[in-house]
């Protein structure tokens, strides 16, 4: 039976059937490891020695649980069968000598499918753990480490799982997309070719990891493995940026050094954004649907931010590409701030009738109904596009105002709250100005008819 595990070409055969689990499977080894820094965590209390890590160490062991999941597919049906006899066997008849010999055997990984057994026992064991941890409620930083020192040793012991091992791991580390393999093939410099890729390399990356967040369910597990995903991507940012930054200094070509610092510039900006603003304590709210509104957010940033920064470097390469070569849904710029300014355009009407209510009770409760369907829409597809130094403003005021109840238009609060939506009609008005401004707006009027027809489908009759 244990010749049975050790001795087979089924990895290889697997392994090429399920590229798409092992490449999970590489990126959440990654994010399990990066997860115990905590400088890779969006946390607001800095004194770890008095903050419970049980929201992030659950997050931890909905991974480890997702990780186990994809091993019970991956590996064949009868060589699980014969890896947990093997286990009974130890326990029952086996001498200690004799499990040594089995242990020592497996640690050797000599074949790849035995470094996948020993990540399956490893992985066992550790669910089993983190588990017991997870009981007591509490969990300290210390614990937290101690526990995250034990994971990232059993990974980067692996062999063949071990992320990473290389700098670059071509299996899942690629340029996936032919025009933009072109364009790196058609650069005559060795040296500089290879930095470019490089580049190119990294975005891609960060697409490979967004592709593995799962957006269309509320179950803890998706979400937990959503969050850790942005915890690596944190990690992988500033290493990004680190590279761009030392790429620069070697660059003459000042067009290039230009795109090359505007990239690192807006991973930069979007990088405070979601990890100081979508992501801070994310993990202590208790609504599973604010919680997977907020990962929607933050996967639309950083997916947006990406293929803007993709096609922007292609362009200095190539001018004449559009991105809608590459990226079949891409929006440019210009599409994007269009909409921006549209979507604050109709905003700012809604509040300038929500004021006209004033005196109205019942127009006034509905209008709010409406007013609150649009502002819906508009922070789950508009914020996204905000400066990062337009969203805390915004974000405030939609906590606050989103809260409220219609009764208490009928109390003395009425007042106080008009008086807030006035307050922030003007800064939407400031706001909307800046946008116009843009020089790909100069020229570009607000399409009244589409503004008409939108208020429409949300304003009462």
């Amino acid at each position: 039976m244990i010749e049975e595990i050790k001795s087979s070409d089924w990895f290889d055969e697997v392994r090429e059937k399920e590229k798409v689990f092992f490449s999970e499977i590489n990126l959440l080894l990654r994010a399990l490891d990066r997860a115990f820094n905590p400088e890779n965590l969006p946390v607001s209390e800095q004194n770890y020695g008095a903050r419970n890590f049980l929201p992030e160490l659950t997050s931890v062991r909905d991974v480890v649980l997702r990780v186990l999941g994809i091993l019970e597919v991956i590996i064949p049906e009868s060589k699980k069968n014969a890896f947990w006899f093997q286990k009974f066997a130890e326990q029952k008849f086996l001498s200690d000598r004799k499990r040594d010999l089995l242990r020592e055997s497996l640690n050797k990984q000599d074949k790849p499918e035995k470094s996948l057994f020993l990540l399956y026992d490893s992985f066992i064991n550790l669910k089993v753990i983190i588990n017991d941890l997870l009981k007591s409620n509490t969990v300290s930083y210390t614990g937290y480490k101690n526990f995250g020192d034990i994971l990232g040793r059993e990974i980067r012991e692996n062999r063949i799982f071990d992320p990473f091992r290389k700098g670059v791991d071509h299996e899942f580390d690629s340029i996936d997309n032919a025009r933009i393999k072109d364009i790196v093939k058609s650069l005559k410099d060795r040296g500089y070719k290879r930095e470019i890729s490089g580049v190119f390399i990294y975005l891609f990356r960060f697409l490979r990891y967004l592709g593995h967040i799962e957006l269309s369910s509320y179950r803890s597990i998706s979400l937990n493995c959503a969050f850790l995903i942005l915890v690596l991507l944190r990690s992988e940012i500033r290493s990004f940026v680190s590279y761009l930054d030392d790429l620069m200094e070697d660059v003459d070509d000042k067009g290039l050094r230009d795109v090359l610092q505007s990239v690192a510039f807006q991973f930069s900006m979007e990088s405070k954004r979601v990890y100081a603003q979508e992501l801070k304590d994310v993990l202590l709210r208790n609504a599973s649907s604010q919680v997977r509104g907020r990962m929607e957010n933050c996967h639309g940033i950083f997916r947006n931010l990406t293929e803007q920064c993709i096609v922007q470097l292609a362009h200095h390469f190539s001018p004449d590409i559009r991105g809608e070569e590459i990226f079949p849904s891409f929006e440019t710029r210009v599409e994007q701030s269009l909409r921006l300014r549209d979507d604050v355009y109709i905003l700012c009407r809604f509040f300038e009738i929500f004021e006209g209510s004033v005196e109205d009770g019942v127009k006034r409760k509905k209008i709010l109904e409406s007013l609150r369907d649009y502002m819906l829409y508009f922070e789950s597809l508009s914020f996204r596009l905000l400066r990062y130094d337009d969203y805390e403003e915004f974000h405030r005021f939609f906590n606050e105002f989103m809260s409220i109840t219609p009764d208490v238009f009928d109390d003395y609060g009425a007042h106080k709250m008009f008086e807030k939506a006035h307050k922030f009609r003007v800064y939407l008005e400031t706001t909307l100005r800046l946008i116009s401004q843009r020089s790909e707006l100069r020229d570009k009027p607000v399409n009244e008819d589409k503004v008409r027809k939108v208020m429409q489908q949300y304003l009462p009759d």
